[in-house]
């Protein structure tokens, strides 16, 4: 079987440019004419990948690149955001080199983008963007515009550490189905808003109540309406938990737009996908929520280990609930030299889904020995990812990998290579390592 080839957007266009307005932009060309039809869920894609709405669409040439687009380096830029990498432009997702995410918390022009759907192209005003509260098991039924979350309850600003989770996807094998993330859709930053506990308590939750689920203000990638992109959420334990939040703000300012400006919800530790973007509706559910990428095979793994290749029955299939223990290097870069006889000093951030980080080892190995590491830094709060520092001298010169591996509060470590296969290739928390060059 022929697999597909990922390539670049002006790759494809020099390739077969009518191929490429049809497979990016969905428009075909009809024989004979040199312009194609853009559906309207195209007409949103092309729009986002842009930055605006387009007056004139229905008059673009087929089969030219959008000028916006042509000299760039990157497959396309979106504002706000720099050094990431593309891995698909509809929806948008792009993630994060490893020596980006150095700094303490992430800047949020750094911070990874997963989408699965269209943003709004333009947002209302934060004050007048509502969020209504809702459900099968809330007493009271309620719409709040972010000025009244401001107004009416207490402000919170809290570290928290978002990885989706199909983080190193791209190592699975045989391969599986869906972006194919490296080590970077991972972010941890200070997400300012007040406590989804204290909304939900003032709207009133029944005892009866077992899940939360949301909606957001996306738009389904074939443009209809009546469709959802995605609406998942959590058990009401975790809602309920003081560290899940109804945000709007990131490091100070308005959360970037591709990360679900002018509200999102931010519940660290688990999935990134239960943290809504875009945030319009929270409903307070008396089972586990069904909405769109909730059932099925969607952030799901076998409830008992399979083997690599296996179709798994969709009841035999759970839910993904903390994410497991990982660590990367986020200095230096790998490939980097080093000279013989100098200590090399590199450092990186850890993390581990509800619990916390209890030991870093590092390796020159390739695994043989480990050096456990000194100095590993307490969460700024829970949920939120650690640092940590470590040092080696290399006993020749040659080539070295660096690998790091760190180990939960429950005593779990880090595999060093891939763990347990799984159909969607979710949950790979193999070791990281760099590449270092002694001369």
């Amino acid at each position: 079987m022929k697999k597909n080839k990922e390539i670049g957007i002006h790759e494809a266009y020099e390739s077969d440019s009518l191929k490429a307005d049809l497979d990016i932009f969905g428009r075909d060309t009809e024989e004979g004419s040199r312009r194609g039809f853009l559906k309207k869920s195209s007409l949103l894609a092309m729009a986002a990948v842009v930055g605006s709405n387009i007056p004139f669409a229905n008059n673009m040439p087929s089969g030219l690149i959008p000028a916006a687009l042509a000299n760039s380096t990157e497959p396309f830029r979106i504002e706000g955001k720099d050094g990431l990498v593309y891995l698909n432009d509809r929806p948008v997702n792009a993630e994060t080199p490893p020596h980006l995410l150095n700094d303490e918390f992430t800047p949020g022009n750094h911070f990874f983008i997963r989408n699965n759907g269209l943003p709004p192209l333009k947002a209302p005003k934060p004050e007048e963007w509502t969020v209504e509260i809702t459900g099968e098991s809330c007493k009271k039924a309620m719409t709040f515009t972010v000025a009244e979350l401001k107004k009416k309850f207490k402000h919170h600003t809290l570290a928290l550490q978002l990885e989706c989770g199909g983080n190193g996807r791209k190592e699975v094998t045989p391969p599986a189905k869906g972006n194919q993330w490296t080590t970077g859709a991972v972010g941890c930053g200070r997400w300012t808003g007040v406590k989804l506990k204290d909304v939900l308590e003032y709207c009133g939750v029944k005892k009866d109540a077992v899940y939360i689920g949301y909606y957001g203000n996306d738009t389904h990638l074939s443009g209809d309406p009546s469709k959802v992109a995605i609406s998942r959420g959590a058990p009401i334990e975790k809602a309920m938990e003081e560290e899940s939040l109804l945000a709007w703000a990131y490091e100070g300012e308005d959360i970037p737009l591709y990360n679900g400006y002018p509200l999102r919800l931010v519940m660290g530790g688990w999935p990134a996908s239960v943290s809504g973007k875009w945030l319009s509706k929270i409903v307070i559910r008396n089972k586990e929520h069904d909405g769109a990428k909730m059932t099925g095979q969607s952030y799901r793994v076998p409830k008992n280990p399979v083997a690599p290749g296996t179709k798994v029955p969709n009841e035999d299939m759970e839910v993904i609930h903390s994410m497991p223990v990982k660590s990367l290097i986020t200095f230096p870069k790998s490939g980097v030299r080093h000279n013989i006889g100098e200590k090399f000093n590199f450092n990186g951030k850890a993390w581990a889904g509800d619990l916390t980080v209890d030991t870093m080892e590092v390796s020159i190995d390739f695994g043989a020995t480990w050096k456990k590491v000194k100095t590993l830094n307490k969460p700024a709060n829970r949920l939120a990812w650690q640092s940590w520092k470590a040092s080696v001298k290399f006993p020749k010169t040659g080539y070295y990998e660096v690998w790091a591996k760190a180990t939960d509060s429950n005593g779990v470590q880090q595999p060093m290579i891939l763990p347990g296969w799984n159909p969607r290739g979710y949950l790979n928390n193999a070791c990281h390592r760099i590449a270092v060059l002694v001369v």
